[in-house]
């Protein structure tokens, strides 16, 4: 690599707007992010799925016989 071509990569400290704090790798000193582990629906387990307007199940009676047509044509 080129000398001087890249940025100082250091510890720096992230902010989430919960209040969590931690320690990352970046280019930067400090960061603020909108969600963390701490405050994400996925990870916290408050996780919900909404089905507006039916879409999961319109897709799901749009592709209901996808599986069948393809093995039928593979069998010709």
């Amino acid at each position: 690599m080129k000398e001087g071509l890249h940025p100082a990569y250091s510890q720096a400290t992230a902010t989430c707007v919960c209040g969590n704090t931690f320690t990352v790798g970046s280019t930067q000193k400090e960061l603020r992010v909108d969600i963390c582990s701490n405050c994400h629906p996925f990870y916290t387990g408050k996780q919900k799925l909404l089905d507006t307007e039916g879409r999961v199940d319109k897709f799901n009676k749009r592709y209901a016989n996808f599986s069948a047509k393809k093995a039928t044509i593979k069998s010709k």
